[in-house]
């Protein structure tokens, strides 16, 4: 499954850990993605939301 918010598509982002002797390896941060009954449409489904759309009442919550 796609690490995906499917109100605003938030997705991961990625860039660099960099030690104290500045080597960089490759890293990404991932959303706060959650599980949520939400009404889609008048059904109800099961989505993926971050938790900044659902603090934000993007959604209706079944």
């Amino acid at each position: 499954m796609a690490k995906v918010c499917e109100i605003c598509g938030k997705k991961p982002q990625y860039g660099n850990n960099v030690s104290h002797a500045n080597n960089r390896t490759r890293r990404r941060w991932e959303p706060n993605l959650q599980r949520v009954r939400a009404k889609v449409d008048g059904t109800v489904k099961r989505i993926k939301v971050c938790t900044k759309c659902i603090k934000s009442d993007r959604i209706e919550k079944a």
